[in-house]
């Protein structure tokens, strides 16, 4: 195994093992940009991998108008997440998938953060776009806009790689995926990170703003579900419009499995697509490797899809008391599952820290979930991912990253938001 690049040091060390263990908060969005989330998970794995945070992210840097999101119980060892993640009858997704509630005058249902029958009957309504049957025909699609946006990049000049290539790629499949107007394709992702932001984030400048935002994208989508009542396409609008199970839903319950669908599409791709040329950047001789042996492509995107964990973590609620590393998760108790550090278990991956496309058990992350919940779009992310790779190695012979690039301020979506690069042909 590549143990070329291993820092010494994880950032964030000094404080993640000199502040009292107690106090050690990952739910933080301040140090993600800075990447000091990866020694606080390494310690909690290592000392304290059922821990329970009194009170998250309460500090003068807090914004007036956040929500508190009140105590939790950190869950960062692989096997522990994947328990509950697999645990529906004494772990629930609802209310929420995030460490806050949800807001009883804004509240934004979705299949994701509901249990079961309903999640199943609701997921059900748009699994098909997804099958391999609409793989197989998107497929060229994805491969002739992939060469477009490649063909069209500078090459020898720098530029962003997130909005030309990362954004510019997702947004034309969520465009695909919603039958959505092309030339408004950019709206989708401006929804997605509303969807997702805070204040804190600078995405948004208070909560008002981002209710009225995504009341915006509503009544956008409302008017395209009158348009496809009794339709007989295959793209999700019409799915839901149509389905037995979905087309009764009121504007909230609609509102909210739109983002489920818009942030599901884009954050997972969008991000990996990034990850997939920083990753590189640390450790170029994986470009090498892969450049190669093309047959390395599918295990690439695991890899890359396992170090980067565009989402960091999903909550649940216990359902009843809950006996874990001889401590009680009493019934009412939010847990946050840390897929980021599950990712990162030294117990279940060798060297974790380290981009190795050549990992044996790459596919075993769990970055997209696991259990009724595991993201039903995964295919398509990696069928997405894997002909960027395969365009990518045909064309370019290397892409350089200039300087550190810029970071979501989210301890929920682990992403980037500016990463200038150098392509070299």
């Amino acid at each position: 195994m590549n143990q070329a690049f291993k820092a010494p040091q994880l950032p964030g060390h000094d404080y993640a093992y000199n502040t009292p263990l107690a106090d050690l908060d990952p739910s933080n969005p301040l140090i993600w940009p800075k990447q000091e989330m990866w020694a606080i998970f390494e310690r909690l794995r290592n000392e304290d991998p059922l821990h329970w945070c009194k009170e998250a992210w309460m500090s003068d840097e807090r914004p007036d108008d956040m929500e508190p999101v009140g105590a939790y119980w950190s869950v960062t060892r692989y096997e522990d997440i994947m328990a509950i993640d697999t645990d529906h009858h004494r772990f629930s997704s609802e209310p929420a998938i995030v460490l806050p509630n949800p807001a009883e005058d804004f509240p934004l249902p979705m299949f994701i953060a509901m249990d079961q029958p309903k999640h199943d009957i609701q997921r059900r309504t748009v699994a098909p776009i997804v099958a391999s049957p609409s793989l197989s025909k998107m497929s060229e699609q994805i491969r002739e806009r992939t060469q477009y946006v490649l063909d069209s990049v500078p090459i020898n000049e720098e530029f962003d790689w997130v909005d030309t290539v990362s954004i510019e790629l997702t947004t034309m499949m969520l465009a695909t995926l919603f039958d959505f107007p092309f030339e408004d394709r950019r709206k989708l992702t401006r929804w997605s990170d509303v969807a997702t932001a805070g204040p804190e984030t600078g995405i948004v400048e208070s909560e008002e703003q981002r209710r009225a935002e995504l009341m915006e994208c509503v009544e956008y989508f409302m008017g395209l579900w009158h348009q496809r009542i009794g339709g007989n396409g295959h793209d999700l609008i019409t799915m839901l419009a149509n389905g037995d199970n979905t087309r009764d839903m009121d504007a909230t319950e609609y509102l909210g499995n739109l983002i489920l669908l818009i942030v599901g599409g884009n954050d997972t791709t969008r991000n990996s697509m990034s990850a997939s040329i920083y990753g590189s950047h640390l450790f170029p001789e994986q470009w090498d490797k892969v450049k190669a042996n093309r047959d390395l492509i599918p295990n690439t995107v695991a890899e890359i899809i396992r170090w980067q964990t565009p989402l960091a973590y999903m909550r649940r609620t216990a359902l009843e008391d809950v006996e874990m590393h001889g401590k009680t998760i009493k019934k009412g108790d939010k847990v946050a599952m840390w897929y980021v550090s599950g990712n990162r278990d030294e117990r279940k991956f060798e060297n974790p820290d380290v981009l190795d496309f050549e990992r044996k058990n790459a596919r075993n992350h769990i970055s997209f979930g696991f259990g009724i919940h595991r993201c039903f779009g995964n295919r398509l992310a990696e069928l997405q991912l894997q002909i960027l790779w395969d365009e990518m190695l045909k064309r370019f012979a290397r892409v350089e990253v200039i300087g550190e690039p810029s970071r979501n301020i989210s301890s929920f979506v682990k992403g980037y938001t500016k990463m200038n690069v150098i392509v070299r042909d």
